[in-house]
């Protein structure tokens, strides 16, 4: 599978490859990213999604901008960069490893900013490379972490697209998920479809199809019937945000799914780097929720033309949800397994930074 990420050198500046996930799994279709706007828009658009994959874009966008710059004095061009970063930062409000990768390119930016331009721009390029270089190490390790808890012969389930796709490669879920079938503990992976864009039927099938992982897709209104059946060992989900506390933010419907879990007493596991974790939180109550467009709910495609909803009708779509941390069984991180309480566990992957 191509990179999930990368950045270019052509003749007039950077470019910023991306591969079209709402193209998948029909069409495999690289993006060459020229512009600000351009990332910005295949963030809000779903282009590139998940959560450490929108903080290695976020990053390489500032590189890219920076590049590209037309500004003609310096203050100019600093604020340009400050412009590109605030552009960046509101595309999506929920999953914090997008700020994460903006402040640290704009440490980068202060550590260099007596540099001349050619020098900034070689330094924000590098700086952008090491974060795309360090999610993809974060998820190795998260996948090596989390085997250990996947028990042999395992059939799993697992929700929305935590996969390569969803960061720089690998995956945190995902992660997990391919270095335990690297250790011969997978039987099978449970799909959630994940309506209503269908992340899970379109993209983390279409990932697991790749590597030859068997797995079969459900409706996500399916999985309380596969638990009952005592067809599910464990439940593996990534994150967008997680609180101090352990609550986690993840895509809609990951709550629901948490508590089936604990019904039916499955493990429930969540998968993400410690870039994840936002400590000024508190709690799961304080963590932004996303709202989309209606049209995500009442067409099945983007470009369809006719709606599976009467027109008129009211439309609630929030993008993810949160799952209380009650529900969670344990949180595997690039530093460790953290397992309750979370208020310390979690506290002390902190003092490693």
């Amino acid at each position: 599978m191509p990179a999930t990420i990368t950045i270019e050198q052509e003749d007039e500046g950077l470019a910023v490859i991306i591969i079209d996930q709402t193209l998948l799994p029909n069409q495999t279709k690289l993006l060459r990213l020229r512009a600000v706007a351009e990332v910005c828009e295949a963030i809000r658009s779903l282009r590139i999604r998940g959560a450490p994959a929108i903080g290695c874009a976020a990053a390489a966008g500032v590189a890219l901008c920076a590049s590209r710059a037309e500004a003609r004095t310096q203050t100019a061009f600093m604020g340009q960069l400050e412009d590109s970063i605030a552009q960046l930062a509101a595309t999506r409000p929920t999953a914090v490893n997008l700020f994460w990768a903006l402040e640290r390119m704009r440490k980068a930016i202060a550590r260099h900013g007596q540099s001349s331009r050619a020098q900034l721009v070689s330094a924000l390029t590098l700086e952008a490379r090491k974060v795309i270089a360090d999610d993809l190490a974060r998820c190795h390790a998260i996948g090596r972490y989390g085997r250990q808890l996947i028990e042999p012969s395992s059939a799993v389930l697992t929700h929305c697209n935590a996969g390569a796709l969803a960061t720089a490669g690998y995956g945190t879920a995902l992660g997990v998920i391919r270095a335990a079938h690297e250790a011969g503990r997978i039987r099978q992976v449970w799909v959630d479809e994940t309506r209503p864009l269908l992340q899970g039927a379109r993209l983390t099938a279409w990932e697991l199809q790749q590597e030859d992982i068997p797995c079969v897709v459900i409706t996500d209104s399916m999985a309380a019937s596969v638990m009952a059946d005592r067809q599910v060992d464990a439940v593996i989900v990534g994150a967008d945000r997680i609180a101090a506390n352990g609550d986690v933010a993840n895509k809609i419907g990951t709550y629901g799914l948490a508590i089936l879990a604990r019904y039916h007493r499955i493990p429930f596991y969540v998968a993400a780097p410690v870039n994840t974790i936002d400590y000024q939180l508190t709690a799961g109550s304080e963590i932004p929720i996303e709202q989309r467009g209606p049209a995500e709910i009442t067409h099945l495609a983007e470009h369809a033309t006719h709606p599976i909803v009467p027109i008129g009708v009211a439309i609630h779509n929030p993008a993810f949800d949160v799952t209380p941390h009650s529900l969670v069984s344990a949180i595997i991180t690039d530093r460790g397994i953290a397992q309750p309480p979370y208020v310390e566990t979690l506290a002390a992957y902190q003092e490693l930074d």
